[in-house]
């Protein structure tokens, strides 16, 4: 490890010391967050089941930046490379379409086997695997319309893929000894105001009663529902909202998944968390950065971020959360995405995590507002940067922007070479 990485570790270490914050323990505890990367990152959120088969269902990626995965195998490889990368050990997070089979299945025939190399792969890598069941990019969507489909025989299609997808999900948790997070989102909706907004979300919760009518074993998978505000052609109205799943997931033991992109555009999820967790067991967290509304842009540090990631540890919610990304920029570098995106949220725990929370607690209950606000703006600008590029050495990633190099040899040597892949590239 460099000596200087070492002595500004040092330093920074007596100063958090002198309000009682023990650096090496926060960084073990650190060690431990399991960080969900989302597969659809990798190549546009096409997968592998309908190759031919265009995005629909409220879903869109802009950017045709070369060098996307086109098969499994690359996908995996691409994966790889962004976690060595990463500081800690994480998971992956996979939709059904995403199947590694040479068979020809529907999304209601789906089973265990057609997922077994990805989790042979997660075996090699000590990884954890989570999924989604796929209610997009498919004929049986393009109206709009699911579990809450007025059609019987639509509904029981999907119907059927819940059921499918939750039986793959416990094969992962029960093959790979974690828990697998299965996560319920559909784009059901109308583009315009309804006259029945009451039906689709009777026939929605009922069609969920029946895929959750199998007892699965938590230890092996546990569900979540996923609200939305509005979508791509259900910009007046979505069955799903947030008052429906809170409703549903307190009242049937389901996790609550909250994106940060799924609210109004002024709207934030980090004040929700506390409350959320109050009354339920279990949290699923998207974390995105909604530039307008759900665009899905690449995670930065801002303060959003910063938010969360102070509700988490200060209310020992971490325990409770499992803490998943969902973006997919075309724009720029694939992997670079999942990188960047992944390291500022650990980052954000980090500088929660090098706050004296009980200190502030305490000055809290007193009535000290001067010294609260006080001392959390100074923390501000404590040196958690050196803390940072210590952990990321520790870990065997690089330190600071020293991974964006191995990025560039990779895009050079691999990306650059797949099917289309002269089309831009990162400035040397």
């Amino acid at each position: 490890m460099d000596q200087s990485v070492i002595t500004s570790y040092n330093e920074a270490k007596k100063l958090y010391a002198a309000h009682g914050i023990d650096v090496d323990a926060v960084l073990d505890k650190l060690a431990e967050v399991k960080v969900s990367l989302h597969c659809w990152q990798g190549d546009d959120v096409r997968g592998f089941l309908f190759r031919d088969k265009e995005l629909s269902g409220g879903i869109a990626v802009t950017g045709s930046y070369p060098g996307r995965a086109r098969t499994p195998r690359e996908l995996r490889d691409d994966l790889e490379k962004a976690l060595s990368l990463i500081p800690g050990k994480h998971r992956v997070n996979l939709h059904a379409i995403y199947a590694d089979t040479d068979e020809k299945v529907d999304l209601d025939e789906l089973e265990p086997r057609h997922f077994q190399k990805w989790v042979d792969w997660a075996k090699e890598q000590g990884l954890a695997l989570d999924f989604n069941p796929t209610y997009f990019s498919h004929p049986k969507a393009e109206d709009g319309f699911t579990l809450s489909h007025p059609d019987e025989e639509i509904r029981r299609f999907w119907i059927r893929h819940g059921k499918a997808s939750r039986r793959i999900a416990e094969h992962f948790g029960r093959e790979l000894g974690q828990t697998c997070y299965t996560n319920f989102w559909m784009p059901d909706g109308y583009k315009d105001a309804p006259v029945d907004r009451l039906a689709p979300r009777q026939r929605l919760a009922d069609s969920l009663d029946e895929i959750f009518e199998e007892q699965i074993d938590e230890r092996y998978n546990i569900d979540g529902v996923e609200s939305k505000l509005f979508g791509i052609g259900s910009e007046s109205y979505v069955v799903g909202s947030h008052e429906f799943y809170l409703g549903y997931g307190l009242t049937r033991g389901k996790a609550i998944t909250l994106d940060a992109g799924h609210f109004h555009p002024t709207e934030v999820i980090s004040n929700k968390l506390s409350s959320v967790l109050l009354f339920g067991k279990q949290l699923i967290l998207h974390v995105s950065r909604p530039v307008r509304w759900d665009s899905d842009h690449v995670v930065t540090m801002d303060d959003e971020l910063l938010e969360i990631a102070r509700e988490l540890v200060r209310g020992d919610l971490l325990p409770r959360t499992s803490l998943g990304l969902d973006f997919f920029d075309g724009s720029i570098n694939h992997l670079a995405a999942w990188i960047i995106g992944t390291r500022n949220t650990i980052k954000a725990l980090l500088r929660a995590m090098l706050e004296p929370v009980d200190k502030l607690r305490q000055i809290e209950r007193d009535g000290d507002f001067t010294s609260r606000l006080a001392l959390t703006e100074e923390f501000k600008s404590y040196p958690f940067g050196a803390v940072w590029d210590y952990y990321c050495a520790k870990q065997n990633v690089p330190v600071r922007e020293e991974w964006l190099s191995e990025v560039k040899n990779h895009e050079r040597d691999v990306l650059l070479k797949r099917e289309g892949g002269a089309k831009e590239t990162v400035n040397s």
